[in-house]
Order: C-alpha cells, then structure tokens, then sequence
C-alpha cells in the first residue's frame, strides 16, 4: 500500500508526526508538501496528493489543513476521489466501510496527533463493506 499525503501551512506539523507513524509501521508514502510552516495555497498540494490516488499512483491519501475542510473540498475536485473529513475514529471507520473513500482530510487544529494517528490507522486498514453500499458508491461517483 502506498500513501499519498500532503498538508499546508497549518497542517505541517500534524503531518510530520503522521509521516513518523506511516514509517514506523513500513508503510509506503509519497509527501506531496508542504515542507514548511510558512503560508501557502491549500489547494495545490491537495490537488497534488489527490491525483496521485485518483491515477493510481497511490492506493489513498491523506490531507492536512487547519480545519480540513479547504483542503478537503480541493480533494473532491478531482474526479475519482472520495475525501472525507474526518474527526473522530467512528468517522474515519464508517467513511471506508460505507463509502469507499480513498482520501482522509483531518484538521490540525481540530484533531490532536494521537487521535489522528489512530484515525489513520483506523481509515488505512478498514475493509469497504461492499453489498448496498457498492451501488451507493457508484452513484457518488456517477455524479458530475
């Protein structure tokens, strides 16, 4: 399995602590940025994560704001990706076993880093249930 993750300014160091947890349990990722605290535009670096799923570079993705959502709402751009923000471990679970999303969006100044650490842990090993749920799936992604 291989991570897409990214994050801005305010989600930098949320990131670095999840990076350190993606390594410390031989989990591939790529970091599509930032690679400061220094302001930036949200949208970019999420763009940039959620092509990577969304051509199979990556199996999923994670992005990292202060709240989010901007960073969320930027995932859901692109078409093929199912980001969901998440902010509590019930959320992180059920968004996969209902509906199948590749991507996890969490905020920074929301979530501490133990929580989003077991969220991660959570969203990356929780099997998409399938049955009802497929046909629901596929109508979100027939949307445009």
């Amino acid at each position: 399995m291989k991570i897409a993750i990214a994050c801005d300014h305010g989600g930098y160091l949320l990131k670095q602590d999840i990076l350190i947890w993606l390594e410390e349990h031989d989990i591939d990722y790529e970091d599509f940025g930032c690679y400061s605290t220094e302001s930036v535009d949200y949208p970019v670096f999420a763009e940039k994560a959620a092509r990577a799923v969304a051509d199979g570079a990556c199996d999923k993705g994670i992005v990292i704001c202060t709240t989010g959502i901007g960073v969320s709402i930027a995932a859901n751009k692109v078409k093929g990706i199912r980001c969901a923000l998440c902010t509590d471990s019930l959320q992180a679970e059920m968004t996969r076993r209902h509906n199948d999303a590749n991507m996890m969006a969490l905020g920074a100044g929301i979530t501490g880093g133990n929580l989003a650490k077991r969220m991660v842990e959570i969203f990356l090993n929780t099997e998409f249930e399938g049955g009802r749920h497929a046909r629901r799936v596929a109508l979100l992604d027939a949307i445009q």
